[in-house]
C-alpha cells in the first residue's frame, strides 16, 4: 500500500485539549491559541463547544472566543454541537463545521450521554438536517471504536453500524476514535480497512489517544490502510478522563515530526507549532506533553 503524499491534520487543542482543564482559562488565551494555530497553517481547527455550561464550564465562552479570533481564509473552524440549541449558538458564532458525536459501545453511550447508540443518533437528526440546510460541513465522531472502558473490546461490526448511521445523516467526515488509547496497530488497521470498505477513505479520520504510547504506531497503521486525516492536540493537551493521570490526545508536534520525516506534506509549520505548544503549556502552568516538541524546543 502506497502511503498518502499529503495528510490533513485537525488540531483539537482549543476544544478537546482544554475542555477538561480544572482552572478556568481566559477567553483571550483561547483566542490567541487559535490565532497561533491558524498562523501555523492548520487547515481545520476544533475551536469551541456549544454544550451546556453546566456540563462543560470550560467551554461556556465559545461565542466570545469565536468572535475574538482572526479568521484565516480557507481554514475550517469547527465546534461541537450536541443539540439544536448548541447548533443555533454555533451558527450565530459563525462556525464552518458542526461536530456531532456517538459511540460504538452501548455502555459508553449510556454512561456518557444517558441513551442508547440508536437514540443518540436519532437526537442528531435535526442538527444534521439543519447543518445541511445552512450549507455547513457536518462531522461525526465515533467514540470507543477500539475499546470501551466498561465493555472491553469493541466489535468491528458495532463500528460499521455507527459509520452507516453517520453516513445516513449526511456526515462529510467521520472520526474513528480510540478514546482510551488502548488500540494497537494490527487492530487499528483491521478496523480502518473494514470502515473503508463501506466509506470513502477520504472521508475517514483517525483520532488516537496516546494513553499507552501507541498513537503514532496507530497513525502509521491507518496511513497504510489509506487514511489521510488525523486529529492531534498541540503539546498533547487533553487528558484521558477514563485513565487516571494518563495522557490523552496525541501531541501534534510528535505527529508532524513523524509525517514530515516520512516525506508526507501537511502544509503546517512545525517550528511554529513547537513554539505554540511551549507557550500554551506555560500559560496553563505545566510542561508540554510532546516528546518531539520538547526536544526541538531544547535545541533552540
Amino acid at each position: 500500500m502506497t502511503l498518502p503524499s499529503k495528510v490533513k491534520i485537525v488540531e483539537v487543542a482549543p476544544r478537546d485539549g482544554l475542555q477538561n482543564e480544572k482552572s478556568m482559562i481566559p477567553a483571550a488565551t483561547k483566542v490567541e491559541l487559535i490565532n497561533r494555530l491558524s498562523a501555523a497553517g492548520f487547515p481545520n481547527i476544533e475551536a469551541a463547544s456549544f454544550v451546556s455550561p453546566k456540563w462543560v464550564p470550560q467551554m461556556a465562552d465559545g461565542a466570545e472566543v469565536m468572535a475574538g479570533i482572526t479568521r484565516a481564509p480557507g481554514i475550517i473552524y469547527s465546534a461541537l454541537t450536541p443539540n439544536m440549541r448548541g447548533f443555533d449558538a454555533a451558527v450565530a458564532a459563525g462556525v464552518d463545521e458542526v461536530v456531532i458525536f456517538g459511540a460504538a459501545s452501548e455502555a459508553f453511550s449510556q454512561k456518557n450521554i444517558n441513551c442508547s447508540i440508536a437514540e443518540s443518533i436519532a437526537r442528531f437528526e435535526p442538527v444534521a438536517e439543519a447543518a445541511k440546510q445552512a450549507g455547513l460541513r457536518l462531522r461525526g465522531s465515533i467514540s470507543c471504536a477500539l475499546d470501551c472502558p466498561y465493555d472491553g473490546p469493541t466489535p468491528v461490526d458495532n463500528v460499521l453500524d455507527v459509520v452507516r448511521r453517520m453516513q445516513a445523516l449526511g456526515c462529510d467526515e467521520i472520526d474513528i476514535a480510540d478514546t482510551i488509547g488502548t488500540g494497537t496497530p494490527k487492530r487499528v488497521e483491521r478496523v480502518m480497512k473494514a470502515v473503508t470498505e463501506i466509506a470513502n477513505p477520504a472521508s475517514i479520520s483517525g483520532h488516537f489517544h496516546d494513553t499507552y504510547g501507541q498513537a503514532l504506531a496507530n497513525i502509521l497503521a491507518s496511513l497504510q490502510a489509506g487514511i489521510s486525516i488525523f486529529h492531534s492536540s498541540v503539546a498533547g493537551l487533553g487528558g484521558c478522563p477514563y485513565a487516571k493521570g494518563a495522557t490523552g490526545n496525541v501531541a501534534t508536534e510528535d505527529v508532524l515530526y513523524m509525517l514530515h520525516g516520512m516525506g508526507i506534506d501537511t502544509g503546517i509549520n512545525l517550528d511554529a507549532v513547537v513554539d505554540t505548544g511551549q507557550w500554551i503549556s506555560a500559560e496553563i502552568g505545566r510542561r508540554a506533553d510532546s516528546r518531539a516538541g520538547n526536544a526541538l524546543a531544547a535545541r533552540k
